[in-house]
Protein backbone atom coordinates (compact mmCIF):
# COMPACT_ATOMS: atom_id res chain seq x y z
CA UNK A 1 0.00 0.00 0.00
CA UNK A 2 0.96 3.23 -0.80
CA UNK A 3 1.65 5.99 2.33
CA UNK A 4 1.64 9.41 2.56
CA UNK A 5 4.96 11.16 3.96
CA UNK A 6 3.64 14.85 3.77
CA UNK A 7 4.78 16.39 7.19
CA UNK A 8 2.01 19.52 7.97
CA UNK A 9 3.06 22.72 9.81
CA UNK A 10 -0.02 23.18 12.29
CA UNK A 11 0.78 26.46 14.16
CA UNK A 12 2.22 29.94 13.37
CA UNK A 13 5.87 29.95 14.96
CA UNK A 14 5.30 26.60 16.55
CA UNK A 15 6.75 23.73 15.00
CA UNK A 16 4.62 20.82 14.34
CA UNK A 17 3.75 18.04 16.63
CA UNK A 18 2.49 14.22 17.82
CA UNK A 19 2.08 11.95 20.79
CA UNK A 20 4.01 9.51 22.87
CA UNK A 21 4.46 5.70 24.80
CA UNK A 22 2.50 4.33 27.63
CA UNK A 23 1.41 1.66 29.92
CA UNK A 24 -2.07 2.78 32.11
CA UNK A 25 -4.82 3.98 30.58
CA UNK A 26 -5.90 7.69 29.52
CA UNK A 27 -6.35 9.19 32.93
CA UNK A 28 -8.94 11.10 34.61
CA UNK A 29 -8.68 14.28 36.83
CA UNK A 30 -9.09 11.42 40.04
CA UNK A 31 -5.78 10.01 38.91
CA UNK A 32 -4.00 12.95 38.10
CA UNK A 33 -1.71 14.51 41.01
CA UNK A 34 -2.16 18.35 40.30
CA UNK A 35 -1.17 19.23 43.52
CA UNK A 36 -2.38 22.14 46.08
CA UNK A 37 -2.17 25.61 44.94
CA UNK A 38 1.14 27.11 45.93
CA UNK A 39 -0.51 31.10 45.37
CA UNK A 40 -3.20 32.77 44.29
CA UNK A 41 -2.06 35.20 41.22
CA UNK A 42 -3.97 38.32 39.41
CA UNK A 43 -3.42 38.80 35.95
CA UNK A 44 -4.22 42.25 35.34
CA UNK A 45 -4.75 43.14 31.30
CA UNK A 46 -5.89 46.16 29.37
CA UNK A 47 -9.05 45.26 28.33
CA UNK A 48 -9.54 48.85 26.25
CA UNK A 49 -12.68 48.15 25.14
CA UNK A 50 -14.74 45.35 23.35
CA UNK A 51 -12.22 45.55 20.22
CA UNK A 52 -9.26 43.79 18.48
CA UNK A 53 -6.55 45.51 21.27
CA UNK A 54 -8.65 44.20 24.11
CA UNK A 55 -8.59 40.92 22.78
CA UNK A 56 -5.06 40.94 22.79
CA UNK A 57 -4.67 41.91 26.41
CA UNK A 58 -6.73 39.04 26.78
CA UNK A 59 -5.07 36.95 24.52
CA UNK A 60 -1.97 37.28 26.17
CA UNK A 61 -3.69 36.82 29.63
CA UNK A 62 -4.85 33.39 28.97
CA UNK A 63 -1.48 32.16 27.41
CA UNK A 64 -0.09 34.00 31.21
CA UNK A 65 -2.45 31.36 32.94
CA UNK A 66 -1.68 28.67 30.89
CA UNK A 67 1.77 28.98 31.68
CA UNK A 68 1.13 29.51 35.10
CA UNK A 69 -0.34 26.23 35.42
CA UNK A 70 2.73 24.93 35.93
CA UNK A 71 3.52 25.83 39.43
CA UNK A 72 -0.33 24.97 40.42
CA UNK A 73 -1.40 28.49 40.85
CA UNK A 74 -4.93 29.94 41.04
CA UNK A 75 -5.01 32.73 38.95
CA UNK A 76 -7.87 35.29 38.32
CA UNK A 77 -7.82 37.05 35.08
CA UNK A 78 -9.43 40.59 35.46
CA UNK A 79 -9.10 43.80 33.10
CA UNK A 80 -6.96 46.53 34.78
CA UNK A 81 -10.17 49.36 34.23
CA UNK A 82 -12.00 47.80 36.61
CA UNK A 83 -9.47 47.53 39.14
CA UNK A 84 -10.43 47.92 42.90
CA UNK A 85 -8.73 49.21 45.66
CA UNK A 86 -6.09 47.11 47.82
CA UNK A 87 -7.68 43.84 45.49
CA UNK A 88 -3.15 43.27 45.37
CA UNK A 89 -3.14 42.52 48.87
CA UNK A 90 -4.96 39.32 48.33
CA UNK A 91 -2.92 38.46 46.05
CA UNK A 92 0.65 36.71 46.64
CA UNK A 93 1.68 37.69 43.50
CA UNK A 94 0.16 40.07 40.54
CA UNK A 95 1.09 40.44 36.85
CA UNK A 96 0.04 43.55 34.85
CA UNK A 97 0.47 43.12 30.89
CA UNK A 98 0.98 46.53 29.24
CA UNK A 99 -0.66 45.38 25.69
CA UNK A 100 -1.98 48.44 24.58
CA UNK A 101 0.08 52.31 24.69
CA UNK A 102 -0.62 54.69 26.94
CA UNK A 103 -4.18 52.81 28.04
CA UNK A 104 -5.45 54.85 31.37
CA UNK A 105 -4.12 52.94 34.04
CA UNK A 106 -6.25 53.03 37.09
CA UNK A 107 -4.75 55.85 39.82
CA UNK A 108 -5.89 53.35 42.49
CA UNK A 109 -3.87 49.73 40.83
CA UNK A 110 -0.65 52.12 40.41
CA UNK A 111 -0.89 53.56 43.97
CA UNK A 112 -1.61 49.51 45.45
CA UNK A 113 2.00 48.42 43.46
CA UNK A 114 3.70 51.34 45.13
CA UNK A 115 2.48 50.49 48.63
CA UNK A 116 1.59 46.24 48.52
CA UNK A 117 4.56 43.97 50.27
CA UNK A 118 2.87 41.77 47.76
CA UNK A 119 4.95 40.69 44.56
CA UNK A 120 3.95 42.79 41.07
CA UNK A 121 5.40 41.75 37.72
CA UNK A 122 5.03 44.91 35.80
CA UNK A 123 5.29 43.83 31.33
CA UNK A 124 5.88 45.79 28.40
CA UNK A 125 3.73 49.35 28.07
CA UNK A 126 2.34 51.67 30.46
CA UNK A 127 5.51 51.93 32.65
CA UNK A 128 6.34 55.34 32.12
CA UNK A 129 3.04 56.22 33.80
CA UNK A 130 3.81 54.30 36.90
CA UNK A 131 7.25 55.77 37.04
CA UNK A 132 5.29 59.48 37.09
CA UNK A 133 4.76 58.76 41.00
CA UNK A 134 7.66 60.53 42.81
CA UNK A 135 7.70 57.58 45.06
CA UNK A 136 8.65 55.30 42.39
CA UNK A 137 12.64 55.83 41.36
CA UNK A 138 12.97 56.82 45.19
CA UNK A 139 11.41 53.39 45.98
CA UNK A 140 12.83 50.89 43.46
CA UNK A 141 16.10 52.65 42.68
CA UNK A 142 15.20 52.41 38.85
CA UNK A 143 14.02 55.48 36.33
CA UNK A 144 11.79 55.02 32.95
CA UNK A 145 14.39 55.70 30.19
CA UNK A 146 12.46 55.54 26.87
CA UNK A 147 10.17 53.00 24.67
CA UNK A 148 12.26 51.63 21.80
CA UNK A 149 11.41 50.12 19.12
CA UNK A 150 13.03 49.96 15.13
CA UNK A 151 15.89 52.30 14.86
CA UNK A 152 14.11 53.06 11.24
CA UNK A 153 10.75 52.13 9.47
CA UNK A 154 11.12 48.54 7.94
CA UNK A 155 10.68 48.97 3.95
CA UNK A 156 11.60 47.08 0.71
CA UNK A 157 14.75 49.00 1.01
CA UNK A 158 15.67 48.58 4.35
CA UNK A 159 14.24 44.78 5.37
CA UNK A 160 17.17 45.11 8.30
CA UNK A 161 16.27 47.85 10.62
CA UNK A 162 17.82 47.40 13.94
CA UNK A 163 16.20 47.09 17.21
CA UNK A 164 16.49 44.90 20.33
CA UNK A 165 16.46 41.87 19.15
CA UNK A 166 18.82 39.52 21.37
CA UNK A 167 18.04 38.46 25.02
CA UNK A 168 21.48 37.69 27.28
CA UNK A 169 20.68 34.81 30.03
CA UNK A 170 22.22 32.37 31.38
CA UNK A 171 25.03 32.82 29.18
CA UNK A 172 22.84 32.17 25.86
CA UNK A 173 21.95 34.97 23.25
CA UNK A 174 18.01 34.33 22.69
CA UNK A 175 16.21 35.46 19.85
CA UNK A 176 12.92 37.86 19.31
CA UNK A 177 11.88 37.29 16.11
CA UNK A 178 11.89 39.07 12.95
CA UNK A 179 11.38 38.77 9.17
CA UNK A 180 10.27 41.08 6.31
CA UNK A 181 7.58 40.04 4.51
CA UNK A 182 7.87 41.51 0.72
CA UNK A 183 4.36 40.50 -0.19
CA UNK A 184 3.37 42.79 2.12
CA UNK A 185 5.94 45.30 2.19
CA UNK A 186 6.00 44.85 6.29
CA UNK A 187 7.80 43.36 8.90
CA UNK A 188 6.40 40.60 11.27
CA UNK A 189 7.66 41.76 14.42
CA UNK A 190 7.22 42.81 17.98
CA UNK A 191 9.98 45.24 18.29
CA UNK A 192 8.98 47.56 21.14
CA UNK A 193 10.21 47.28 24.82
CA UNK A 194 9.96 49.86 27.65
CA UNK A 195 13.88 50.74 28.78
CA UNK A 196 13.87 50.79 33.03
CA UNK A 197 17.31 52.11 33.70
CA UNK A 198 19.27 50.99 37.34
CA UNK A 199 19.56 54.03 39.35
CA UNK A 200 20.83 51.89 42.70
CA UNK A 201 22.13 48.57 42.29
CA UNK A 202 22.16 47.84 45.83
CA UNK A 203 17.77 48.35 45.37
CA UNK A 204 17.82 47.04 41.79
CA UNK A 205 18.99 44.57 39.74
CA UNK A 206 18.74 42.78 36.12
CA UNK A 207 18.41 39.20 35.85
CA UNK A 208 18.36 39.05 31.86
CA UNK A 209 19.90 42.05 29.68
CA UNK A 210 18.37 42.59 26.29
CA UNK A 211 20.51 43.96 23.10
CA UNK A 212 20.54 45.66 19.67
CA UNK A 213 22.79 43.71 17.73
CA UNK A 214 23.09 46.30 15.41
CA UNK A 215 23.99 48.84 17.93
CA UNK A 216 24.79 46.85 20.51
CA UNK A 217 23.66 48.76 23.04
CA UNK A 218 22.22 46.88 25.91
CA UNK A 219 19.34 47.98 28.60
CA UNK A 220 17.92 45.40 31.12
CA UNK A 221 15.25 42.88 29.52
CA UNK A 222 13.94 41.42 32.53
CA UNK A 223 14.74 43.36 36.10
CA UNK A 224 14.37 43.06 39.80
CA UNK A 225 13.75 45.37 43.29
CA UNK A 226 12.52 44.24 46.40
CA UNK A 227 9.14 42.78 45.49
CA UNK A 228 8.72 44.91 42.17
CA UNK A 229 9.76 42.90 38.84
CA UNK A 230 9.74 44.46 35.40
CA UNK A 231 9.69 42.73 31.86
CA UNK A 232 10.50 44.70 29.02
CA UNK A 233 7.90 43.27 26.97
CA UNK A 234 5.61 40.67 26.77
CA UNK A 235 7.14 37.44 25.03
CA UNK A 236 4.41 35.43 23.75
CA UNK A 237 5.12 37.18 20.27
CA UNK A 238 6.10 34.98 17.53
CA UNK A 239 7.83 32.76 20.36
CA UNK A 240 10.17 29.69 18.65
CA UNK A 241 12.32 26.80 20.55
CA UNK A 242 15.32 29.11 20.43
CA UNK A 243 12.97 32.31 22.17
CA UNK A 244 13.30 34.85 24.67
CA UNK A 245 9.90 33.27 25.68
CA UNK A 246 12.51 30.71 27.94
CA UNK A 247 14.24 33.28 29.78
CA UNK A 248 10.74 34.65 31.25
CA UNK A 249 9.59 30.74 31.40
CA UNK A 250 12.64 30.27 34.06
CA UNK A 251 12.17 33.29 35.67
CA UNK A 252 8.39 32.60 36.71
CA UNK A 253 9.63 30.31 39.53
CA UNK A 254 11.43 33.57 41.21
CA UNK A 255 8.54 36.00 40.56
CA UNK A 256 6.80 33.66 42.31
CA UNK A 257 9.09 32.22 44.63
CA UNK A 258 8.98 28.32 43.62
CA UNK A 259 12.34 26.98 43.52
CA UNK A 260 12.38 23.72 41.66
CA UNK A 261 15.41 22.28 41.51
CA UNK A 262 17.76 21.98 38.69
CA UNK A 263 16.46 18.82 36.69
CA UNK A 264 16.21 18.41 33.28
CA UNK A 265 14.57 15.49 31.47
CA UNK A 266 14.30 14.65 27.87
CA UNK A 267 10.83 12.96 26.02
CA UNK A 268 10.70 11.01 22.87
CA UNK A 269 7.43 10.18 20.80
CA UNK A 270 7.03 8.22 17.68
CA UNK A 271 4.02 10.05 15.36
CA UNK A 272 1.60 8.81 12.83
CA UNK A 273 1.43 5.43 13.91
CA UNK A 274 -1.17 3.62 11.93
CA UNK A 275 -2.21 0.68 9.77
CA UNK A 276 -0.04 1.49 7.05
CA UNK A 277 3.40 1.44 9.65
CA UNK A 278 6.06 -1.17 8.55
CA UNK A 279 7.13 -2.96 11.35
CA UNK A 280 10.52 -3.13 10.46
CA UNK A 281 10.35 0.79 11.11
CA UNK A 282 8.86 0.10 14.48
CA UNK A 283 10.85 -2.60 15.19
CA UNK A 284 14.35 -0.86 14.32
CA UNK A 285 13.52 1.82 16.17
CA UNK A 286 12.26 0.11 19.41
CA UNK A 287 15.19 -2.44 19.41
CA UNK A 288 17.59 1.05 19.23
CA UNK A 289 15.83 2.56 22.61
CA UNK A 290 15.28 -0.22 24.05
CA UNK A 291 18.94 -1.12 23.82
CA UNK A 292 19.42 2.55 24.98
CA UNK A 293 17.34 2.49 27.84
CA UNK A 294 15.21 5.17 26.70
CA UNK A 295 11.72 4.85 27.05
CA UNK A 296 9.21 6.30 24.07
CA UNK A 297 5.85 6.95 23.48
CA UNK A 298 3.65 5.78 20.21
CA UNK A 299 1.58 8.10 18.98
CA UNK A 300 -1.06 5.53 17.27
CA UNK A 301 -4.24 6.63 15.26
CA UNK A 302 -6.54 3.36 16.24
CA UNK A 303 -8.69 3.85 12.59
CA UNK A 304 -7.48 3.97 9.52
CA UNK A 305 -9.66 5.87 6.60
CA UNK A 306 -8.82 6.70 3.07
CA UNK A 307 -12.24 7.83 1.80
CA UNK A 308 -11.50 8.95 -1.54
CA UNK A 309 -9.22 6.17 -2.59
CA UNK A 310 -6.24 8.59 -2.66
CA UNK A 311 -3.51 5.46 -2.13
CA UNK A 312 -5.66 2.79 -2.83
CA UNK A 313 -6.52 3.21 -6.37
CA UNK A 314 -9.07 4.85 -5.98
CA UNK A 315 -10.78 2.55 -3.78
CA UNK A 316 -12.48 3.58 -0.20
CA UNK A 317 -10.66 1.98 2.48
CA UNK A 318 -11.27 1.63 6.29
CA UNK A 319 -9.40 -0.77 8.53
CA UNK A 320 -10.26 -0.39 12.54
CA UNK A 321 -7.25 -1.73 14.79
CA UNK A 322 -9.00 -4.69 15.17
CA UNK A 323 -8.53 -5.39 11.42
CA UNK A 324 -4.96 -4.52 11.11
CA UNK A 325 -2.88 -7.24 12.57
CA UNK A 326 0.32 -5.14 11.08
CA UNK A 327 -0.80 -1.97 13.66
CA UNK A 328 -1.23 -5.02 16.55
CA UNK A 329 1.93 -6.40 15.74
CA UNK A 330 3.63 -3.02 15.89
CA UNK A 331 2.10 -1.68 19.35
CA UNK A 332 2.77 -5.25 20.63
CA UNK A 333 6.14 -5.32 19.88
CA UNK A 334 6.97 -1.72 20.76
CA UNK A 335 5.40 -1.90 23.83
CA UNK A 336 7.31 -5.08 24.88
CA UNK A 337 10.65 -2.69 24.53
CA UNK A 338 9.70 -0.08 26.23
CA UNK A 339 6.57 1.68 24.65
CA UNK A 340 3.39 3.29 25.60
CA UNK A 341 0.42 4.30 23.22
CA UNK A 342 -0.64 7.96 23.22
CA UNK A 343 -4.18 8.10 21.32
CA UNK A 344 -3.55 10.32 18.48
CA UNK A 345 -6.66 11.33 17.47
CA UNK A 346 -9.46 8.83 16.46
CA UNK A 347 -9.06 8.77 12.58
CA UNK A 348 -6.49 12.09 12.23
CA UNK A 349 -8.87 12.80 9.62
CA UNK A 350 -12.25 14.55 8.73
CA UNK A 351 -15.06 13.11 7.17
CA UNK A 352 -14.98 12.26 3.25
CA UNK A 353 -13.49 15.46 2.25
CA UNK A 354 -9.91 16.48 1.82
CA UNK A 355 -9.21 18.79 5.46
CA UNK A 356 -6.66 20.19 3.45
CA UNK A 357 -4.52 17.28 1.46
CA UNK A 358 -5.97 14.10 1.20
CA UNK A 359 -8.83 12.79 3.72
CA UNK A 360 -6.42 10.15 4.49
CA UNK A 361 -5.93 9.67 8.12
CA UNK A 362 -2.34 10.87 9.55
CA UNK A 363 -2.24 13.51 6.75
CA UNK A 364 -5.53 15.81 7.38
CA UNK A 365 -7.05 18.03 10.67
CA UNK A 366 -9.48 16.00 12.52
CA UNK A 367 -10.92 18.97 14.95
CA UNK A 368 -10.43 22.00 12.80
CA UNK A 369 -12.02 22.35 9.07
CA UNK A 370 -8.56 23.87 7.52
CA UNK A 371 -10.91 25.31 4.27
CA UNK A 372 -12.41 27.87 6.09
CA UNK A 373 -9.72 28.25 9.14
CA UNK A 374 -13.01 26.98 11.68
CA UNK A 375 -13.89 24.43 14.08
CA UNK A 376 -15.60 21.76 11.85
CA UNK A 377 -19.59 21.93 11.91
CA UNK A 378 -20.36 19.08 14.37
CA UNK A 379 -18.11 20.84 16.60
CA UNK A 380 -19.33 20.45 20.25
CA UNK A 381 -18.52 18.75 23.89
CA UNK A 382 -20.27 15.63 22.71
CA UNK A 383 -18.54 15.44 19.47
CA UNK A 384 -14.82 15.72 21.43
CA UNK A 385 -15.59 13.34 23.34
CA UNK A 386 -17.11 10.67 21.22
CA UNK A 387 -14.19 10.31 19.15
CA UNK A 388 -12.01 10.49 22.18
CA UNK A 389 -14.09 7.74 23.47
CA UNK A 390 -14.55 5.43 20.06
CA UNK A 391 -10.53 5.84 19.63
CA UNK A 392 -10.05 4.84 22.91
CA UNK A 393 -12.69 1.87 22.97
CA UNK A 394 -10.04 0.63 19.73
CA UNK A 395 -7.41 0.32 22.40
CA UNK A 396 -9.39 -0.86 25.43
CA UNK A 397 -11.47 -3.69 23.45
CA UNK A 398 -7.96 -5.22 22.31
CA UNK A 399 -6.28 -5.31 25.87
CA UNK A 400 -4.06 -1.89 25.24
CA UNK A 401 -4.01 0.95 27.32
CA UNK A 402 -2.84 4.31 26.16
CA UNK A 403 -2.01 7.14 28.89
CA UNK A 404 -2.19 10.18 27.11
CA UNK A 405 -3.94 11.86 24.34
CA UNK A 406 -3.23 13.93 21.50
CA UNK A 407 -5.32 16.31 19.38
CA UNK A 408 -3.90 15.39 15.50
CA UNK A 409 -1.57 18.67 14.30
CA UNK A 410 -2.39 20.07 17.39
CA UNK A 411 -5.38 21.67 16.31
CA UNK A 412 -8.79 21.70 18.14
CA UNK A 413 -11.53 24.54 19.33
CA UNK A 414 -11.55 26.17 22.38
CA UNK A 415 -14.65 23.86 23.08
CA UNK A 416 -12.48 20.63 22.21
CA UNK A 417 -10.15 21.78 24.93
CA UNK A 418 -12.51 22.68 27.29
CA UNK A 419 -14.13 19.31 26.85
CA UNK A 420 -10.58 17.42 27.37
CA UNK A 421 -9.87 19.04 30.56
CA UNK A 422 -13.43 18.74 31.81
CA UNK A 423 -13.06 15.11 31.58
CA UNK A 424 -9.42 15.44 32.88
CA UNK A 425 -7.65 13.76 29.75
CA UNK A 426 -3.82 14.10 30.01
CA UNK A 427 -2.75 15.33 27.02
CA UNK A 428 0.64 15.71 24.95
CA UNK A 429 0.61 18.38 22.95
CA UNK A 430 1.25 21.85 22.01
CA UNK A 431 -2.25 24.06 22.33
CA UNK A 432 -4.12 26.95 20.40
CA UNK A 433 -5.28 29.51 22.78
CA UNK A 434 -8.68 31.50 21.95
CA UNK A 435 -10.23 34.32 22.97
CA UNK A 436 -14.21 32.81 22.46
CA UNK A 437 -15.12 29.58 22.27
CA UNK A 438 -17.56 30.44 19.61
CA UNK A 439 -15.25 33.00 17.13
CA UNK A 440 -17.00 35.41 15.14
CA UNK A 441 -13.74 35.22 13.07
CA UNK A 442 -9.74 34.28 13.32
CA UNK A 443 -8.44 36.91 11.74
CA UNK A 444 -7.35 40.54 12.39
CA UNK A 445 -8.94 42.38 9.03
CA UNK A 446 -11.92 43.39 11.77
CA UNK A 447 -12.35 45.18 14.88
CA UNK A 448 -14.97 42.49 16.26
CA UNK A 449 -13.14 39.72 15.63
CA UNK A 450 -11.69 37.31 18.03
CA UNK A 451 -7.81 35.39 17.74
CA UNK A 452 -6.09 32.96 18.46
CA UNK A 453 -2.25 32.06 19.45
CA UNK A 454 -0.24 29.11 19.39
CA UNK A 455 1.82 27.88 22.62
CA UNK A 456 4.22 25.29 23.56
CA UNK A 457 5.22 24.76 26.91
CA UNK A 458 9.39 23.75 28.12
CA UNK A 459 7.50 21.79 31.02
CA UNK A 460 4.74 20.19 32.31
CA UNK A 461 1.20 22.25 32.62
CA UNK A 462 -0.80 20.88 35.72
CA UNK A 463 -3.67 22.57 34.65
CA UNK A 464 -3.72 25.11 31.55
CA UNK A 465 -6.70 27.71 30.47
CA UNK A 466 -8.81 25.28 29.86
CA UNK A 467 -8.06 23.03 32.56
CA UNK A 468 -5.86 20.38 30.84
CA UNK A 469 -2.86 18.28 32.06
CA UNK A 470 -0.43 18.81 29.56
CA UNK A 471 3.07 16.39 29.04
CA UNK A 472 5.11 18.98 26.49
CA UNK A 473 7.22 19.04 23.52
CA UNK A 474 9.19 21.59 22.60
CA UNK A 475 11.80 21.14 20.26
CA UNK A 476 9.64 20.00 17.02
CA UNK A 477 10.94 16.86 14.86
CA UNK A 478 13.36 15.96 12.15
CA UNK A 479 12.09 16.37 8.61
CA UNK A 480 13.61 15.65 4.79
CA UNK A 481 12.58 17.41 1.49
CA UNK A 482 11.77 13.50 -0.03
CA UNK A 483 9.47 15.64 -3.17
CA UNK A 484 11.97 18.55 -3.71
CA UNK A 485 9.12 20.78 -4.00
CA UNK A 486 10.26 24.49 -3.33
CA UNK A 487 6.93 25.36 -1.97
CA UNK A 488 8.24 22.84 1.53
CA UNK A 489 9.39 24.62 4.03
CA UNK A 490 13.02 24.08 4.61
CA UNK A 491 14.21 20.22 6.09
CA UNK A 492 14.84 20.17 10.08
CA UNK A 493 18.31 18.85 11.37
CA UNK A 494 18.99 16.60 14.07
CA UNK A 495 21.48 19.57 14.77
CA UNK A 496 18.38 22.11 14.73
CA UNK A 497 16.73 20.06 17.77
CA UNK A 498 19.95 19.91 19.48
CA UNK A 499 20.05 22.81 19.61
CA UNK A 500 16.87 24.03 20.56
CA UNK A 501 17.18 21.46 23.64
CA UNK A 502 20.90 23.18 24.27
CA UNK A 503 18.63 26.10 24.66
CA UNK A 504 15.80 24.97 26.90
CA UNK A 505 18.05 24.15 29.70
CA UNK A 506 18.13 27.99 30.41
CA UNK A 507 14.98 26.31 31.86
CA UNK A 508 15.55 24.87 35.22
CA UNK A 509 13.17 22.55 35.01
CA UNK A 510 13.26 22.26 31.21
CA UNK A 511 12.41 19.48 28.73
CA UNK A 512 13.79 18.13 25.82
CA UNK A 513 10.70 16.45 23.93
CA UNK A 514 10.80 16.20 20.76
CA UNK A 515 8.75 13.44 18.04
CA UNK A 516 9.97 11.41 14.98
CA UNK A 517 8.40 9.79 12.33
CA UNK A 518 8.82 6.10 12.05
CA UNK A 519 8.23 6.03 8.27
CA UNK A 520 11.58 7.57 8.01
CA UNK A 521 13.60 4.89 8.43
CA UNK A 522 11.31 2.82 6.27
CA UNK A 523 13.10 0.91 3.45
CA UNK A 524 11.21 2.42 0.17
CA UNK A 525 11.87 5.83 0.82
CA UNK A 526 15.72 5.42 0.28
CA UNK A 527 16.67 8.06 3.48
CA UNK A 528 19.74 5.80 4.85
CA UNK A 529 20.93 9.06 7.25
CA UNK A 530 17.24 8.46 8.44
CA UNK A 531 18.17 6.59 11.14
CA UNK A 532 21.31 7.69 12.17
CA UNK A 533 20.59 11.14 12.71
CA UNK A 534 17.74 9.90 15.08
CA UNK A 535 20.58 7.95 17.04
CA UNK A 536 22.63 11.36 16.82
CA UNK A 537 20.04 13.43 18.27
CA UNK A 538 19.08 10.73 20.89
CA UNK A 539 22.98 10.65 22.10
CA UNK A 540 23.34 14.47 21.48
CA UNK A 541 20.31 15.54 23.95
CA UNK A 542 22.19 12.99 26.20
CA UNK A 543 25.52 14.56 26.19
CA UNK A 544 23.65 17.71 26.84
CA UNK A 545 23.10 15.99 30.56
CA UNK A 546 19.06 15.65 30.17
CA UNK A 547 18.10 11.95 30.76
CA UNK A 548 15.00 10.41 28.95
CA UNK A 549 12.47 9.73 31.18
CA UNK A 550 8.96 7.02 30.74
CA UNK A 551 6.35 10.12 29.71
CA UNK A 552 3.83 8.51 32.08
CA UNK A 553 5.63 8.54 35.15
CA UNK A 554 4.94 11.96 34.46
CA UNK A 555 1.39 11.92 35.61
CA UNK A 556 2.04 9.82 38.38
CA UNK A 557 5.03 12.45 40.31
CA UNK A 558 3.11 15.84 38.75
CA UNK A 559 3.63 18.31 41.31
Amino acid sequence: MIKTYKIVAVLAFVLYGCGKPVINTIQSSSTVNKGDATSKVLIAYDAHGNDIYGKWGLINAILLKSLLGHFNAKVDILPVEVYAEKTVDKYSATFYLGSFFDNPVPEAFMNDVLDTDKKVVWMKYNIWQLSRHEKFSRQFGVHFDSLRGFDSAPSDTNTRPGFFDTVLYKNKSMIKYYQYDQTRHAANADPDIGVLKIDDPSKASAFAQIKNSRTQETVPYILKSQNFWYVADIPFSYISPQDRYLAFCDLLHDMLDVHHAEDHRALVRLEDVNHTVAFAAIKKLSDYLYTEHVPFSLATIPFYRDPLGVYNNGKSLEVHLRQSNNLQRSLTYAIAHGGSIVTHGYTHQYNNVKNPDSGVSGDDFEFWDTRINSPVAEDSEEYALGRVDAANAEFTDLGFSPFAWEPPHYSASAVDYRAFGKRGLVTYQRVTYFTSDKPTALDTSSLQSDISAPLFFPYVINQDYYGQFIIPENLGNITYDIDHNPNNPPPVTWQTLAANAEYALVVRDGFASFFFHPFWVEEDLNLPQAMGDFKSLINGIRSLGYRFVAAPDLVQSAH
